[in-house]
């Protein structure tokens, strides 16, 4: 079943360059959580990645449960909320053969995730820790240089904004923005009242997740 489910995904996937019709999503998880927080934050990603990267990722999103087959469809999954998240055993697994068929997580804490995020994510690779990924990593450098690492987007607890990873037999499988709130800086500019130059850091950190995730 497993090997089944990785052609299924490998047949919805082409590479970067050359793919007309890419598709992203955003994932549903139980718990409670608001797993559709910041509505505008990802079409917005979309729209930039479209225009600066030049990706064909179609503008409006797709939303999928965390332990549907559908989950396949998409090579990159996002994930944002500010509370609960459970995942029961058929979500882990069908989210664990999801990554290492091939398939990328962008979590972004939202405040408040973490907590939960970490107890939930061992569920899913019970041998694997959240390492803080290096400066130096091309995940910071792909279209646009980061060479401090993830930016400060939103201030929540006065802590450095960090890029965490999970690393699946040496492949980034899941990138995790802590401190940062990336996808806030994602938002309508009449939301949150950034300035210019802060929702476009966030942009661009969001464009090299999405590049790097097409190209590995």
């Amino acid at each position: 079943m497993k090997s089944l489910k990785i052609l299924f995904f490998i047949s919805c996937i082409t590479t970067f360059n050359t793919v007309f019709s890419q598709q992203i999503a955003v994932l549903k998880y139980n718990g409670g959580g608001d797993w559709y927080a910041n509505p505008t934050a990802l079409p917005n990603l979309i729209k930039f990645c479209n225009s600066s990267i030049k990706t064909s990722i179609k503008e409006n999103p797709e939303t999928v449960a965390v332990n549907s087959i559908d989950l396949f469809n998409y090579p990159i999954v996002f994930m944002t909320g500010h509370g609960n998240v459970f995942l029961t055993e058929d979500d882990a697994e069908n989210l664990r053969n999801y990554l290492i068929a091939g398939g990328f997580l962008h979590i972004s804490d939202n405040y408040g995730l973490d907590k939960f995020i970490r107890k939930e994510i061992r569920k899913i690779f019970p041998t694997l820790d959240f390492q803080e990924i290096p400066y130096n990593h091309p995940i910071f450098h792909q279209t646009f240089n980061f060479d401090k690492g993830v930016p400060k987007i939103h201030e929540h607890d006065n802590k450095a904004p960090q890029g965490f990873g999970l690393f699946y037999e040496g492949r980034l499988v899941c990138f995790y923005d802590y401190e940062a709130d990336l996808s806030d800086g994602w938002e309508d500019e009449e939301i949150h009242n950034d300035p210019f130059e802060i929702r476009e850091k966030a942009l661009k950190m969001g464009a090299n997740i999405i590049e790097y995730a097409f190209k590995n």
